[in-house]
């Protein structure tokens, strides 16, 4: 964990809690935008912020959490396949929008950097993860299924992702070197 003079870095672990909550209730608001709800992909946004405002580490864990624990509370995303696939996929998320954002210099083109360049692993981690749990076989996960799931259906939140999260980051940080 990250610590600082021994202890727990406070604003941080507050702040990953918050993006865990948001994961869980972002949902509820976009579930009730018919047709294209579920693919602005809500629990994203969260974990994408959680790994710029805290960091790799943190955003890793609210990622590997948020789904399983909506799924266990709320019955939403299904725990098998797609809220155990999303765990790998969000906690790849955070980690590499984390890692990515803290090794690149600190310009504000770079958290779009940072957030693509995450979009992309984090999706082939979630079709590595969903070869895994479906298996090889013709009738299993195939490669039009990756590219449908991790793509075309995809693009909703891929864009809302794109316009939102970057001027957020900018924003909090701002507001956060002020306190």
């Amino acid at each position: 964990m990250n610590r600082t003079n021994g202890k727990f870095n406070t604003r941080k672990l507050v702040t990953a809690a918050i993006c865990l909550a948001l994961a869980l209730v972002l949902p509820f608001l976009t579930g009730q935008i018919p047709q294209i709800g579920s693919a602005l992909s809500p629990m994203h946004i969260p974990v994408f912020l959680c790994g710029f405002l805290c960091g790799p580490v943190y955003a890793l864990i609210v990622g590997a959490i948020a789904p399983v624990l909506r799924s266990a509370l709320f019955g939403m995303p299904p725990m098998y396949p797609t809220a155990v696939a999303m765990c790998f996929e969000l906690a790849a998320y955070g980690l590499f929008s984390g890692l990515l954002y803290k090794m690149l210099p600190k310009k504000n083109i770079n958290i779009y950097v940072a957030l693509i360049l995450a979009m992309i692993l984090g999706r082939i981690v979630w079709g590595i993860a969903m070869l895994l749990l479906l298996g090889f076989g013709d009738t299993a996960f195939t490669w039009q299924a990756f590219i449908s799931g991790a793509l075309l259906n995809a693009i909703p939140g891929i864009v809302l992702h794109i316009l939102i999260i970057p001027p957020i980051v900018i924003a909090l940080k701002k507001s956060m070197s002020h306190t």
